[in-house]
Formats: C-alpha cells, sequence, structure tokens
C-alpha cells in the first residue's frame, strides 16, 4: 500500500500547474477542477507501480493530459459570443441571449494557478498561457493538437516526453505542433502591446474603468477604449467591435444611473478584472459576475463580461455588498440589468 505522506510530498506541489494545464485543455474552470481530482485519484491508485522511469512531474501530466483528451471526446467546444458569429452593428439593438446548447468558456482566478517564482520571465509565461483570447482560441484545436501545443510550447516538455505521454511517435509530436502553431496564428491576435496586469498602467485602468462604469459616465469609458475595442458578454450572443458602437451601446443598454453598479478590483487569465455587483430595489448590491479586461499601451481593447453570479464567491467576494445608508436611500427602483461591460 503506498504510503500517503510520501504521496502528498511527491505530488501536491503539482496541483496548482495542473489545474492551470487542465483549464487550458477544457476552457472551463468547474471541468479543470474535477480533471485535477481524477488525476490524483488515478495517482494514488497507480503510485505503488510508478517506476520512477519520468519524474513525478511528468507522469501527473500524462494522467492529467489523457484525463483531458478523454473529458473532449464527450464536451462541446468552450466559447466567447464573437465566437459565434460577427458583431452586430447596431448600438440600438438589444442583446439576444444564445440559448441553452452554447457551453462558454470560463474565466479563471489568478490566485487558483498563480504561483511563487523568482523568475519574470516565468511568471510572463504563466500568465500568456492563461489570456481569454488565447484559451477561446485554443478551443478550435483538435485535442492532440491542444495537448500537444501545451505540452511543448507552454511547458517545454521535450517532444520524446511528448510522445510518450500521449503514446505517440516523436515525428507525429512535432508534425502535430507544426499544424498547431498555424492555426493558432490564424486564430488568436498577437500578443504584442499588452500590458501585463501587474503594471501600474494596467492597475490605472482598472481603477479608471470601475469609476466610470459606477459613475455612469459613458464619456470617460470613451476615453479608455481603443478605437477597434471589442465589447462581449455571456450568455448573450450580441457583440460589439469598435468605439463607436461598444460605447453608445453600453450608454443606451448597459450603465444606467450612478450607483447602479459596484465594482471590486481582482485580476483573471493573467489580466485585470473585477467583480461586478448590481444594485436593487431595497439598495443592496447583489451579485453579478465578472469582467475581465485586455489592456494594452493604447487603452482598453476587449471587454469581456460573464453574467454569472457564482463568479463572485469563486472570486473570493462576499455574496452581497451593503451601500451607504444615503445611497439606499435613492436606491434605483427599475427593472434588474441584463447586460453589463
Amino acid at each position: 500500500m503506498a504510503d500517503s505522506e510520501t504521496f502528498v510530498e511527491d505530488t501536491e506541489p503539482y496541483r496548482r500547474e495542473l489545474l492551470a494545464h487542465c483549464y487550458r485543455m477544457l476552457g472551463s474552470v468547474d471541468d479543470a477542477e474535477d480533471l485535477v481530482q481524477e488525476t490524483y485519484l488515478r495517482a494514488w491508485r497507480s503510485y505503488d507501480k510508478f517506476e520512477r522511469r519520468s519524474s513525478v512531474r511528468t507522469w501527473l501530466y500524462q494522467i492529467a493530459t489523457n484525463a483531458c483528451l478523454t473529458a473532449l471526446e464527450h464536451h462541446s467546444r468552450r466559447v466567447l459570443p464573437s465566437g459565434l458569429g460577427g458583431p452586430e452593428l447596431d448600438p440600438e439593438a438589444g442583446p439576444v441571449p444564445a440559448g441553452p446548447g452554447v457551453s462558454w468558456l470560463q474565466p479563471i482566478p489568478d490566485a487558483l494557478v498563480s504561483r511563487d517564482s523568482a523568475d519574470p520571465a516565468t511568471v510572463a509565461v504563466a500568465s500568456e498561457s492563461l489570456r481569454l483570447a488565447l484559451i477561446a482560441s485554443l478551443q478550435y484545436l483538435p485535442g492532440a493538437q491542444r495537448a500537444v501545443l501545451m505540452l511543448r510550447d507552454v511547458l517545454a516538455f521535450p517532444a520524446a516526453e511528448v510522445a510518450a505521454m500521449l503514446g505517440t511517435t516523436t515525428a507525429s509530436v512535432k508534425s502535430g505542433l507544426q499544424r498547431a502553431r498555424v492555426r493558432l496564428q490564424e486564430l488568436a491576435p498577437t500578443a504584442d502591446d499588452i500590458t501585463q496586469p501587474t503594471s501600474p498602467e494596467a492597475r490605472k485602468l482598472l481603477d479608471q474603468y470601475i469609476a466610470a462604469f459606477q459613475n455612469a459616465d459613458a464619456s470617460a469609458l470613451e476615453r479608455l477604449l481603443c478605437q477597434e475595442a471589442t465589447l462581449e458578454a455571456t450568455p448573450f450572443r450580441t457583440w460589439f467591435a469598435g468605439l463607436k458602437t461598444c460605447v453608445p451601446y453600453l450608454h443606451t443598454w448597459v450603465l444606467g444611473s450612478p450607483g447602479d453598479w459596484r465594482m471590486l478590483p481582482t485580476s483573471a487569465n493573467g489580466q485585470p478584472a473585477a467583480a461586478i455587483y448590481t444594485r436593487d430595489r431595497q439598495g443592496t448590491y447583489q451579485p453579478y459576475g465578472l469582467v475581465v479586461l485586455t489592456v494594452t499601451s493604447r487603452g482598453i481593447g476587449q471587454i469581456v463580461s460573464f453574467h454569472d453570479p457564482c463568479l463572485v464567491a469563486r472570486f473570493g467576494f462576499p455574496p452581497t455588498w451593503a451601500a451607504p445608508a444615503d445611497e439606499r436611500d435613492t436606491a434605483a427602483v427599475g427593472q434588474p440589468h441584463r447586460f453589463d461591460g
């Protein structure tokens, strides 16, 4: 029988990075957490037979990757609204729900997958490989190509080790990697000119975005966005591209009155983010979801909002947020918001 203390000592240091790996493969935090649990269960059951011909880390990644590939055979692709069709051209058009058959991409809290490292380059690579645009693009790759790309380009496993993990040949790994790189280049925007979320510029823009939104200030939001900025939100298929449509849409359908929204700063997918609350009739702020920003040197280039109240708790925030007494006295009495930025 395997010694539990030795097993934990050998395997536990890799839990966070395995969660990040499973998330990159699946695009879902819920599914990734389940697969990590499955990985550790399988590893525990076979720990006595582990002959250490490879490192424990390689062995765990082999189990996790193959578990993910099996899961992908039974799951539909995770998408963002921009993956369902072209942008809406009319900013006066209301949000259109996508319907129950869509599996949405989920954001992941940085706190779940961040790891201590003295090497800034290592931290940068880890953050870059979790960006929403990349995770969304990965969903269009076949599972095997996705696995090869992650194991080789993100995790830097040698081609021979990847071949052993996947039960294939080194030549197959190399050709699969080449095809994956070409396809990803077609799908993913370039990472150039993206400010890292830990930088003062990114945090400043996040704070300004939060202030503009809470004050229902469309003009301030317009000054923060790039000309080519995009705006999308689950669970709606409606999304917008370009300053001339994003800002009028926010003004007409989203912002409401000053004080209707509260946002608390956080980080997700290596990007600036904020937990969102919306004010109810009694003046209490109820959980709404999460917004993730893509920040460039020119301003905010992408806004992705996730209307899922459960995300507020997942990111470590309280289930409700009480407004000051003077705000509760003048609480909005309109209908709840249907969409946010």
